[in-house]
């Protein structure tokens, strides 16, 4: 069975999600036959609206949120509402550190969790979303619980490193992808700052040699230094097909 991934969203750091200057949605995955959207930042409903076709929020199988952060859950509550009716129809799945749905910055309003099966997210473990299995990366370095996700489709692994400073132990939990998705907020490292920048894609295609990295998640500096030039680029350069991400792009597997 066919199956696609849809940046509904390519936004990254407050600036750009402030100024809408990329979308801040999030990411759909179609796989199995499976709809899961990942990390509904703002405007992640409207733009499943405007989609075409439109994404039916009922047809929404799973919610995943690799971390509480607002760029990442910014539209979560209003997702889980209308997938599951205001809550009046049980219905999906929402899988989530244990710090997006308890505490003082939980961003999951009660009434939701009650009409979804929450899943709380743990370091290397598999999940599945009604056959559709997924796996969690080590934890990110990110200054709050987070985690990469990492989907298997016909022989392949699909990833997503999201936010992080890209330590050893990071980037060796990444060494079986086949596509890897990767949030390049910055285009130059700065010490203190836990976001991926663009060294960090020339050391994981150099390290990890996956068939094919796109960048997406991208910061004000990105968008300054135009990332599709950036990313063929960086396909000379490393020898790994690199694309950037951008709003609406489709990609079939």
């Amino acid at each position: 069975m066919e199956g696609r991934i849809k940046f509904l969203g390519t936004a990254g750091a407050r600036y750009v999600m402030a100024t809408q200057l990329r979308s801040s949605a999030g990411t759909l995955i179609e796989l199995n036959g499976k709809r899961i959207i990942l990390d509904p930042g703002p405007g992640t409903l409207v733009r499943m609206a405007k989609s075409r076709p439109r994404i039916n929020p009922s047809s929404i199988d799973a919610v995943i949120l690799t971390h509480l952060h607002l760029d990442h859950t910014g539209d979560a509550n209003a997702v889980l509402d209308a997938m599951t009716e205001g809550a009046k129809k049980n219905h999906g799945k929402l899988f989530a550190p244990s710090e997006c749905i308890e505490g003082e910055d939980r961003v999951i309003c009660n009434y939701l969790l009650k009409a979804v099966e929450v899943v709380k997210l743990q370091p290397q473990r598999t999940y599945s979303v009604d056959g559709l299995e997924f796996s969690t990366s080590v934890p990110h370095d990110h200054g709050v619980e987070t985690y990469g996700i990492k989907f298997s489709h016909q022989g392949k692994k699909i990833c997503f490193m999201v936010d992080t400073f890209l330590s050893h132990r990071v980037k060796e939990s990444y060494r079986d992808c086949d596509i890897l998705i990767m949030n390049v907020v910055l285009v130059d490292c700065i010490e203190g700052i836990k976001h991926l920048c663009v060294d960090n894609v020339r050391e994981v295609a150099r390290d990890l040699r996956p068939k094919e990295i796109i960048m997406t998640h991208f910061g004000m500096g990105m968008l300054r230094v135009k990332p599709w030039e950036l990313a063929e680029r960086l396909s000379d350069e490393t020898g790994i097909r690199v694309r950037a991400a951008s709003d609406g792009m489709e990609i079939k597997l």
